[in-house]
């Protein structure tokens, strides 16, 4: 009864290693018209060829077609030589002129003019390896990708079959009838098209250059998404951000966060948190925090305001601002509603677009500049530059034009009228000259200062002299009427003019003022691209007791590394080979034919061919040769 037992136990171990052998490793079925064993040369093989089809390989879903074969059945391993064809299912197909089998891991290595086609891409490499369970190819020699767009190539890559991504490294280059991809790492989804971008990445077209260091691009409809570093170069015109969007097929742009938009040839630069770019209209807009900085006669303008707006070709270039603008230079700032800038001209025009009636905020919105401790007011004023020079010429005010000085010891000399024209020199304001029902108070002093009385005059016109921006002089022409009274004399209701505004608290003293009283604005937060996973080993080996490499096959262990150079070589043409016997004709013997191999002995009836091939063979081949290994 124990002897009962213990066979039973036996008996059951045997039929589940049996069990589990036979479900981890299902030995590969083949058909052949010809097989030679050459015991000497090729101890444990069976030598394969075909005549009138090819040799047909068949394991677990994956068939296999060459000319000629060495086929280890106890290793369940072979060597396949001569058009090889490898197929899995209805969506791989790999060709190549050298291939071997592992049964038991079911790895495959392809040599020789390799080609890996899917339905959407074909993939050709000089050596390529093929992990089946893990459903993954690899190749580090150098291979070229191409896509129903594209052309993908790199020196290092890796297949995910079930994701249907390839995974490149070290000097990708995507080639499209439209631009060109430089990256350093680059995942390409071939159903897709979809390919994101890792590390320093250009993509160069005849009218923009991309460059980001982490960044998303849909080959097939051309659009893009770049953060990290991100800028767009064009013609005359860069564009950089956090974040930026890019249509190629509508040349459109936009960049959100940490906004640079540069004017290379106009030598400008606008700044802010979100921008569109429209290439074809060479338009820019820009808001959140806007501002736009122009270089003038080695001196920053610079110009902020709720909304930017840049239009036009490099030599008619026009720059208009909206809302609460404010323009700040060293020697002078001013505040409008609105603003707009041709710089071929040089004209800035300073608008009040209100035209409701007269409230505490329009008067606000009111056109104002500042030139020392002089403002000047009015419903428009314009500010005229000379192109060529960069320096400022003139300057006009039209409509309610009213200039204030705040005197040196205490109250405020005024003028006012319909129009006014300043000129500069050197920048600096030296002449006014204002027409049209002007009237002015102006506090008269003798040379050490003192106060002889206040000035209160009516003319046609007036011009006003200044140095150092102080009035230096006053000339009144036509109908004058004017009356100088001592200060005590004067009452302080009526040494204030009509409309009288001083908004020197207002004045931009420096760059930072261009921002005074405006919170920051909230920044949206970037939807970043996470970096990719960290690849594991393609050749990781994790069944110790079922290494990678069948001992017959003609890869060495040092092999199987990741690395970017392959040092495999590919097996000679011509050299180091078995010739088979020949024949009369390609077909095989008729009954009681003797086929007589020259010193290698022919046996068909101890070796018979697999009786579980799932399919006919499909092609016919001509006959063939078996290259010797290279050990």
């Amino acid at each position: 009864m124990e002897f009962r037992s213990t066979y039973l136990k036996v008996l059951f171990c045997f039929l589940y290693t049996s069990l589990i052998f036979s479900q981890d490793a299902r030995l590969i079925d083949y058909k052949s018209e010809r097989q030679i064993i050459n015991e000497e040369r090729y101890p444990g093989a069976v030598i394969l060829s075909g005549i009138e089809s090819q040799v047909y390989f068949n394991h677990e879903g994956i068939e296999v077609w060459c000319n000629n074969a060495v086929f280890y059945q106890e290793a369940n391993f072979f060597k396949a030589y001569g058009d090889v064809r490898m197929q899995q299912g209805d969506t791989v197909t790999m060709q190549s002129n050298y291939a071997e089998y592992n049964g038991t891991t079911q790895f495959a290595f392809a040599s020789g003019k390799v080609k890996m086609t899917r339905p959407q891409t074909t993939l050709e490499t000089d050596t390529l390896f093929f992990n089946r369970l893990k459903q993954q190819a690899y190749y580090r020699s150098g291979g070229t990708v191409r896509d129903t767009a594209s052309v993908l190539k790199s020196i290092v890559g890796r297949y995910y079959m079930e994701d249907d991504k390839y995974s490149f490294v070290s000097d990708v280059e995507v080639t499209n009838p439209e631009y060109v991809i430089n990256s350093e790492q680059l995942d390409f989804y071939s159903e897709t098209g979809n390919a994101y971008m890792y590390g320093p990445t250009t993509i160069e077209s005849e009218t923009s250059t991309v460059y980001c260091e982490r960044g998303f691009y849909d080959t097939r409809e051309d659009i893009g998404y770049f953060v990290k570093n991100s800028r767009i170069d064009y013609e005359n015109r860069i564009l950089e951000g956090d974040s930026l969007y890019f249509n190629r097929n509508t040349n459109f742009a936009s960049g959100t966060n940490n906004i640079r938009v540069t004017d290379t040839l106009n030598n400008s630069l606008i700044t802010g948190h979100y921008a569109e770019v429209f290439r074809e209209q060479d338009s820019v807009f820009i808001t959140k925090r806007a501002l736009a900085a122009t270089v003038q006669d080695n001196d920053s303008i610079f110009i902020h305001s709720d909304t930017l707006m840049v239009t036009g070709k490099p030599e008619n270039r026009i720059i208009r601002g909206f809302y609460d603008v404010r323009m700040y230079k060293s020697d002078m700032s001013g505040k409008s509603d609105s603003i707009h800038v041709n710089q071929q001209t040089g004209l800035t025009k300073m608008i009040n677009l209100n035209t409701g009636p007269v409230t505490s905020v329009s008067v606000g919105r009111t056109p104002v500049i500042w030139s020392g401790n002089n403002q000047m007011t009015g419903d428009t004023i314009h500010l005229i530059s000379n192109p060529k020079t960069e320096k400022l010429d003139s300057l006009k005010v039209f409509d309610n034009a009213f200039l204030i000085q705040q005197d040196s010891i205490e109250g405020y000399n005024q003028i006012k009228g319909k129009e006014l024209t300043g000129l500069f020199v050197e920048n600096e304001l030296s002449q006014v000259d204002i027409l049209k029902n002007t009237e002015t108070i102006y506090y008269m002093r003798n040379e050490e200062k003192d106060l002889i009385g206040i000035n209160k005059t009516l003319s046609s016109s007036i011009k006003i002299l200044f140095q150092e921006q102080e009035i230096q002089d006053i000339y009144y022409y036509q109908q004058v009427d004017g009356t100088l009274t001592p200060e005590e004399e004067l009452p302080e209701n009526v040494r204030l003019l009509r409309g009288f505004n001083w908004r020197g608290e207002e004045q931009l003293m420096e760059k930072s003022d261009l921002f005074a009283g405006k919170a920051p604005p909230e920044l949206v937060r970037i939807q970043g691209i996470p970096l990719p996973d960290e690849q594991e080993d393609f050749f990781d080996e994790t069944d110790e007791d079922q290494p990678l490499l069948n001992e017959n096959s003609r890869l060495r262990p040092e092999d199987l590394q990741d690395r970017k150079i392959d040092s495999i070589p590919t097996p000679p043409t011509g050299a180091d080979i078995i010739p088979l016997p020949a024949r009369a004709t390609d077909t095989l013997p008729a009954p009681g034919r003797t086929d007589t191999i020259p010193a290698v002995p022919v046996r068909t009836d101890t070796i018979p061919p697999s009786s579980q091939v799932r399919r006919p063979l499909m092609e016919k081949t001509g006959k063939g040769k078996i290259e010797e290994e290279d050990n």
